[in-house]
């Protein structure tokens, strides 16, 4: 723990030693600007996140870490996407998005990886103390304000009246924006999600590393493919998860038990890890950054863990921060006004990232997802001239799988085309509140839209 002046301190200090602490400490030491990382030395033993998007890929071959990723993960190819009693079921392929992102991706586990990521940063450069950060909040000509207390200022080896770019990456802590009262808009969703890892869990319907994400009863399901083991999780209304079970051991293997798509794959089953409990909601500050701090990754906000957007967040996060504000220079850091543009415009691209996968992320949960893919089949079954319902078919295809991976998740053309598709091609298929997320289970309705 360092506890005296350093010769070259620290001009940016970072509060969490998560994933998207640890990658942006990483890129700093990249660039050679000095940066002390706060690292509680809390370590879950298990953490949701653990399938990842081909959007991560390029992010871990920019830290130089991909071979290690790769050597303690299972490769995913893609995607699978089931519904209940005999419904639809969508299988993409990552194949779908190469040449502007890697063919595929990995399930990692997640502490492993973590881990990684904070030895990475050490191994370029970036200085950790093991220690919790004391701040202390105000405010400064009617802005709030945080700022480190004389003991942490200390520890990171800074004089007593420094005034570095804070960092909070502390994940749903969200620790300065608690500390400051900074308030957050709330998604529509209000779940909880149990999970656990297991042995001899069948999973033989898809590719070898394919993750399948199904449609249940009440609520949905993932299952992940991890090495020597599956990770399964069932995510259900709040109101829903007391009908399961008093516990949260008894909540996730009676949804097991009962739920159709998951009972005949898990009756050899053995869970070999503790049941998890994940509180699952979306939320964005409604502010990001004001004068010496900025807030980054679930500290920023936190996206619905359908379609596996949050450890690319973290990374994209901080991969935007870097972007945005330092590869302008160090000297940055001293021009006020350069300094609130360049967080202006990070802020804004964050918003941006969340407004469009929180828009992903509905066309699932609604069903209008499994529409389009039904739709599209119908139309590339019919005769047309040049096989141009065929193609139509598979351009669908390619920018639901590139928005799904991370490629064209904000592409305004992506996002017209979905919902060109949502409004204009489901004709002569089953309604789509027949494949919706629903809260509590009733019979299908099954009439035609």
């Amino acid at each position: 723990m360092m506890s005296v002046m350093m010769e070259d301190p620290p001009e940016v200090v970072i509060v969490g030693a998560g994933p998207a602490g640890c990658t942006l400490a990483a890129l700093l030491a990249q660039r050679g600007i000095p940066c002390t990382v706060f690292d509680d030395d809390k370590r879950p033993s298990l953490l949701v996140g653990e399938s990842l998007i081909p959007g991560v890929v390029p992010i871990f071959r920019q830290l130089g870490i991909e071979d290690r990723v790769a050597a303690m993960s299972v490769r995913k190819p893609g995607a699978s996407f089931f519904v209940t009693d005999e419904g639809p079921r969508i299988h993409f392929s990552f194949k779908n998005v190469e040449g502007h992102l890697p063919p595929y991706s990995y399930n990692t586990p997640r502490p492993e990886l973590d881990n990684l990521l904070r030895v990475r940063a050490e191994e370029l450069g970036a200085r950790f103390v093991h220690a919790r950060a004391g701040l202390e909040s105000s405010l400064e000509n009617g802005e709030p304000n945080i700022r480190l207390n004389a003991e942490s200022l200390k520890k990171a080896g800074l004089a007593p009246d420094a005034k570095p770019l804070l960092v909070d990456a502390s994940g749903r802590a969200r620790t300065f924006a608690r500390g400051m009262n900074i308030p957050a808009l709330r998604g529509e969703r209000d779940d909880i999600a149990y999970f656990a890892h297991f042995e001899d869990f069948d999973h033989d319907e898809v590719e070898s590393g394919q993750v399948i994400i199904s449609v249940l009863r009440a609520g949905w399901s993932w299952r992940i493919p991890l090495p020597g083991r599956l990770s399964v999780g069932i995510v259900v209304n709040k109101a829903h998860a007391p009908r399961l079970g008093a516990t949260a051991e008894e909540r996730l293997e009676n949804a097991i038990r009962q739920e159709p798509i998951l009972a005949a794959k898990g009756s050899r089953a053995k869970r070999v890890s503790p049941v998890m409990t994940y509180t699952n909601y979306q939320l964005l500050s409604e502010q990001g950054h004001g004068p010496g701090w900025v807030l980054l990754g679930d500290a920023f906000g936190f996206v619905d863990p359908m379609l596996s957007p949050g450890l690319f967040m973290s990374l994209e996060g901080a991969r935007q921060l870097d972007e945005c504000v330092f590869s302008q220079g160090r000297q940055i850091l001293q021009d006020t006004q350069a300094l609130k543009r360049a967080l202006d415009r990070y802020s804004r691209r964050i918003v941006e990232w969340h407004h469009a996968w929180t828009d992903l992320v509905r066309y699932f949960y609604d069903g209008r997802i499994f529409q389009i893919h039904l739709a599209g089949k119908n139309l590339a079954m019919k005769p047309s001239p040049f096989n141009i319902a065929s193609v139509m078919e598979r351009h669908s295809t390619f920018h639901i799988a590139s928005m799904a991976s991370g490629g064209y998740t904000r592409s305004s053309y992506s996002r017209s085309l979905m919902k060109m598709l949502s409004k204009y091609l489901v004709w002569q298929v089953p309604a789509a509140e027949n494949f919706a997320v629903r809260n509590a289970w009733h019979p299908p309705l099954r009439e035609a839209a």
